[in-house]
């Protein structure tokens, strides 16, 4: 039971990071913003690898769902990312 606990837990922590991720970068667009810059703006503490890892974890897994563009460096929102946000604004 307690395993399940955790799995649920991580997952939970995951979808608020992949939330606070996108929403972050679609404040942003149109201005391009790198790995390491939204890094730097989103871990306030710097050194902490848990919280990198699961920064980048989040670009990776939300440019899979095809909400983000992650080309060379640079993270851009996809077109139906920027057309989701509008309807919901």
């Amino acid at each position: 039971m307690k395993q399940r606990d955790d799995i649920r837990k991580t997952a939970e922590e995951d979808r608020a990071q992949e939330s606070a991720v996108l929403q972050h970068i679609l404040a942003l667009h149109p201005t391009a913003i790198t790995v390491e810059e939204l890094v730097r703006e989103l871990d306030p503490d710097r050194d902490s690898f848990g919280r990198r890892d699961a920064i980048e974890r989040a670009v990776r897994d939300l440019a899979g769902a095809g909400l983000l563009h992650h080309s060379d460096s640079l993270v851009l929102p996809t077109r139906a990312a920027l057309r989701f946000d509008q309807l919901l604004g």
